[in-house]
C-alpha cells in the first residue's frame, strides 16, 4: 500500500517539475520575444538574459546531475544546447549579437519536447 502511494507521489512529482519547466521556458520565450520587438540594448533585453542566464543555468546544473533519469544521450544533447543558448545570451549581453529568434526557435522546440 505505502509503495503505491509512493510510487503516485514520485509520479506526480515528475509530472509537476516537468510543468514547472514548460512554464518557465514558456516565460523565457515571452521574454525574449519582447525582448526581440524592443531591440538587444532595452532593458526587456537584459532582463531576457538575465533570466534565460538563471534557467539555463539550473537547467544544466540538474542534468549534469548523476541522479537525472534521462537517458545519457539526451542529457548529453541538451547539454549541448544549453551551453549554446547560455553563449547566444551571453553575445547578446555584450552586444555582439541580437539573435533572440534562435533563443526563442530553440527554446519552443524544448518546450514542446518536454512530457
Amino acid at each position: 500500500m505505502y509503495q503505491m502511494q509512493y510510487a503516485e507521489i514520485e509520479s506526480d512529482s515528475v509530472s509537476d517539475a516537468r510543468d514547472r519547466e514548460r512554464l518557465l521556458l514558456q516565460r523565457s520565450i515571452d521574454l525574449l520575444t519582447e525582448a526581440d520587438k524592443q531591440g538587444a540594448g532595452s532593458p526587456a533585453a537584459s532582463e531576457a538574459v538575465l533570466f534565460v542566464v538563471r534557467l539555463w543555468s539550473s537547467l544544466l546544473e540538474d542534468l549534469a546531475n548523476d541522479d537525472n533519469e534521462l537517458p545519457a544521450e539526451l542529457r548529453a544533447s541538451l547539454i549541448s544546447i544549453g551551453i549554446w543558448i547560455l553563449k547566444e545570451a551571453d553575445a547578446i549581453r555584450q552586444g555582439e549579437s541580437d539573435n533572440f529568434e534562435g533563443l526563442i526557435d530553440i527554446s519552443q522546440i524544448i518546450r514542446d519536447g518536454i512530457k
